[in-house]
């Protein structure tokens, strides 16, 4: 009887001992950021990255989408080594950075007309996302006339127009009420699975981690590097709202803070 090897799974971002150093300017050292960072990401998988600030977590978000080059070492999506801006890769930022002189629309087309897609085209995407991101009827609105959830949503509309690989979020939803926080958490899942993008994803909140990813990723104080990957052994992998009512979910949280070192006199940022 013959038998066929299973292919092996290329991840869809990957960290291969990377470092990063920022050299000294002025009265000011060199700085090691991010040392020996090695993790793999699987296509589809949402991974969230915690750690103390200045650790560099948004640094590692530079370098996998090519905006950074790491020092040492080698960051791949898709198997392809990064060396420049990436277009498999997009970013979703706290800040929504919308256009204030661009309709909704044309903020979400705005990655699409860069590269040159024509404007029918651009405008059937825009349309599509902004349905799925519950935005129908205000492509036409300015920026400062939708709230802070509904900016951020559409947000996620152009990070998703380009159609991305891979989601890089730093914080997305971090400045949100925490109601509206809970619909973006939702709303980021059921993408992901619709979509089949995958997502590697900043937060200082350790609930949400829980709630959201497949697994975390604890870095260390600067020079930051991964000292623990944990699995999220839950049901309801793409239902926040259901996994955050879990008793498990304080288990993990109460882990995690272990692992920061936090407790009630520790400042969590």
């Amino acid at each position: 009887m013959s038998s066929t090897a299973a292919i092996p799974v290329v991840p869809a971002i990957e960290f291969i001992g990377v470092d990063k150093r920022f050299p000294a300017r002025g009265n000011s050292p060199e700085v090691l950021a991010a040392t020996n960072v090695t993790l793999a990401i699987a296509p589809g998988e949402i991974v969230s990255l915690i750690g103390p600030s200045g650790c560099g977590k948004s640094t590692l978000l530079n370098m996998g989408s090519g905006l950074s080059k790491p020092s040492a070492g080698t960051v791949r999506v898709d198997g392809q080594v990064v060396d420049g801006p990436n277009s498999h890769v997009s970013f979703m930022l706290q800040k929504d950075l919308l256009m204030p002189w661009r309709t909704i629309a044309e903020n979400v087309e705005y990655g699409l007309e860069l590269r040159g897609v024509p404007a029918a085209q651009r405008r059937e995407v825009s349309s599509r996302l902004l349905v799925k991101c519950h935005l129908a009827g205000f492509g036409d609105s300015y920026p400062h006339q939708l709230s802070g959830g509904m900016r951020q949503r559409a947000a996620m509309a152009r990070t998703l127009a380009v159609d991305p690989l891979v989601l890089l979020m730093d914080e997305p939803f971090s400045a949100l009420d925490a109601q509206t926080k809970m619909i973006l958490q939702q709303d980021l899942a059921k993408t992901v699975t619709d979509e089949g993008k995958t997502v590697l994803f900043i937060t200082h909140d350790l609930a949400e981690a829980v709630a959201l990813s497949d697994r975390i990723l604890v870095m260390s104080e600067r020079p930051g590097t991964i000292v623990e990957s944990i699995d999220v052994d839950l049901p309801d992998a793409r239902n926040p709202m259901v996994r955050r009512k879990r008793e498990e979910v304080g288990r993990y949280v109460a882990h995690l803070m272990d692992m920061l070192k936090l407790d009630a006199n520790s400042d969590v940022h």
